[in-house]
């Protein structure tokens, strides 16, 4: 049901135009690369054709301002896995809006959620705990509205997969394992 060349697809046709972003299939570890000397276009590289990863990065670029779509990986601190308790307490604060906005993709989407704490071989991280404070911002982008390409975005994803656009704490519960 959830197609790579689908959600490639719908991320062009909604921003390519008017954003001069792609979003492209990657190998490796995902990337945000602005456009520069040999790129035009700015490109949200997601990780090994994943659709998860490919939504948690188009997260990311939703939350990203215009200056930080400029600077690569919208020049974010990343401390890979391995991450000490308390590197990894700073990666679950600055998670916790883009993984928000991931869940209500994937509401969008008709997709289970799972957070991401990204720590495997690290201190042992607070899922739950980390799951919770997801929740209450996406509480909060229920009551104040989630960002504007967030919003765009997840109207394609419902408009393509036949879905309603999540508008209460039900629509993200029913999505989440």
């Amino acid at each position: 049901m959830h197609q790579i060349d689908d959600i490639i697809s719908i991320f062009n046709n909604t921003f390519f135009d008017s954003f001069n972003t792609k979003l492209v299939k990657g190998k490796d570890e995902p990337i945000y690369l602005p456009a520069d000397d040999t790129v035009d276009h700015h490109r949200i590289i997601f990780a090994h054709g994943f659709y998860a990863s490919a939504l948690h990065e188009i997260a990311h670029w939703c939350i990203a301002g215009p200056d930080r779509r400029l600077l690569e990986d919208f020049g974010y601190w990343y401390e890979p896995d391995g991450r000490t308790e308390m590197q990894q307490k700073e990666f679950e604060k600055v998670e916790v809006k883009p993984q928000a906005v991931e869940w209500a993709l994937c509401a969008a989407a008709g997709k289970n959620f799972r957070v991401s704490a990204d720590n495997l071989n690290g201190a042992e991280p607070d899922y739950q705990g980390f799951k919770n404070s997801v929740f209450e911002q996406v509480k909060t982008y229920l009551v104040d509205g989630f960002p504007v390409r967030a919003q765009q975005l997840m109207a394609a994803l419902c408009e393509f997969y036949q879905t309603n656009i999540p508008s209460s704490e039900h629509d993200f519960v029913r999505v989440s394992p």
